[in-house]
């Protein structure tokens, strides 16, 4: 330290142990990894198909994954019925098949002809509601008269078309009195949107589905939502809707037991709450990883309703809560990817029926969900793409179709997608080019 002037740093050798013969080499950031690994994701979840991959990928697991659960919750019931094991297996493939050619038509569907579809299918399903009431047409199931039979061991639910028939005409009524400045104005808002989802909720109310009834009425409020209706006259509609819901409520002794049974514990005095209670003993005794695949217990007839509405309890007695978790991983995928086709759009009538689409989706699975881990009341709706039902399974397929066609139509998915095609043709094309020139070459010149 003799003869440093003041004022001047030390320079002190760098340590042995401490990027000792580095050569002065600065060492990376902590946390270098991790944040390369989140800006790789994130740049991942910024591309132009990954909505329509999360889609497409999301809405294929749920269904493939729910036609095994179908499969394996329905092979006791159907044997206790003197039929085949895989008698609702099978049906259920049917609809998947029937549904998956709805899903490529339209996907291939342009807009326009989607909006051309809302009116037909808005009359067609109020008619096959209407006929749902007249005697010896329609059927009465779980006292809800909502089906019509169709011969042999088919019948059909019109009221779960009645979901895509209000998600279609809904948005399609909006954005075109968007086009016409008219959404500023109250009366154009609502009429005749809500009359016409009155009317859809009151045909269905006839027949005793309160629990479709909610999700229509779900439908509805997202649709307003999305068109920016006033919060007074939001809450108003919702009021009223409340009111309604509370007073058929109350004159109904079946739907006020089915309240006392949240959070159950018990079955009751005379088992009112038997399925609640059997689809908690499900998941309780499904643990980490659940009891294997086909070993469930509460199938062999303790649970009703095990390959419909409470299949979500079977999943999680024999896939545990690894199973249940990848299923509400997929529906959050699924709304992920439809909420971001729904924003990122500049076409109202793409934002409209995205929207309806998953406000239907998502609102239907957490009634299920909650119903089975007794958060809410049992309201009798399948879980979609999952449990068995084609009259469920058929419209909801169709409606994934809408979504992946307006993910395709975003501007940048359809560069990306104009890009990739003619690249792989060029690459095949290439490929022939070359391994003839090989050939060529290989020849003998003699032999010319």
């Amino acid at each position: 330290m003799r003869g440093r002037a003041p004022g001047v740093p030390v320079r002190r050798p760098p340590a042995a142990g401490r990027g000792g013969g580095t050569g002065g080499l600065s060492r990376p950031p902590r946390g270098g990894a991790p944040r390369r690994l989140y800006e790789r994701l994130r740049r991942a979840w910024d591309r132009p198909l990954t909505a329509y991959y999360l889609i497409l990928g999301s809405a294929l697991l749920i269904t493939v994954l729910g036609l095994v659960m179908v499969y394996s919750a329905s092979m006791i019931y159907a044997l206790q019925n003197s039929l085949p094991g895989s008698y609702f297996f099978r049906k259920q493939l049917l609809a998947i098949a029937l549904g998956g050619g709805l899903l490529f038509a339209a996907v291939r569907m342009p807009v326009k002809l989607h909006r051309a579809l809302a009116y037909p299918l808005l009359v067609g399903t109020v008619f096959l509601m209407v006929l749902v009431q007249v005697p010896g047409i329609g059927r009465s199931i779980h006292g809800n008269q909502n089906w019509i039979y169709l011969g042999g061991p088919f019948q059909l639910q019109p009221s779960e078309f009645g979901k895509l028939a209000l998600v279609l005409w809904g948005a399609d009524l909006l954005a075109r009195k968007q086009d016409k400045r008219l959404l500023t104005q109250w009366k154009h808002l609502l009429v005749p949107l809500v009359p016409g989802a009155f009317v859809l909720l009151g045909l269905i109310m006839i027949g005793g589905d309160m629990g479709t009834a909610i999700i229509l009425a779900a439908i509805l409020f997202g649709l307003l939502w999305l068109a920016g209706a006033p919060t007074r006259l939001f809450a108003g509609v919702l009021g009223i809707a409340g009111l309604i819901g509370f007073m058929l409520i109350k004159t109904s002794e079946n739907r006020l037991s089915r309240f006392s049974c949240i959070g159950a514990v018990e079955l009751g005095p005379e088992g009112e709450c038997w399925q609640a209670v059997h689809g908690i003993y499900a998941l309780a005794s499904g643990g980490w990883f659940g009891s294997g695949l086909g070993a469930s217990v509460e199938k062999w007839g303790q649970l009703p309703e095990a390959h419909t509405d409470f299949i979500f309890a079977i999943t999680g007695e024999e896939l545990g809560l690894a199973g249940t978790l990848s299923v509400l991983a997929l529906f959050a995928a699924l709304g992920y990817a439809s909420i971001r086709v729904a924003g990122r759009t500049e076409d109202p009538f793409v934002r409209y029926a995205a929207g309806g689409v998953i406000t239907w989706i998502m609102v239907q699975a957490v009634i299920n969900m909650g119903a089975v881990l007794g958060l809410l009341p049992i309201a009798g709706v399948p879980l979609p793409l999952f449990s068995y039902g084609g009259s469920a399974v058929l419209p909801t397929m169709f409606a994934v179709g809408l979504l992946i066609a307006f993910a395709r139509e975003d501007p940048a998915a359809k560069a990306a997608l104009a890009m990739r095609q003619p690249a792989f043709r060029g690459k095949r094309a290439g490929v022939r080019w070359k391994t003839m020139r090989r050939r060529v070459k290989k020849r003998p010149s003699g032999e010319r």
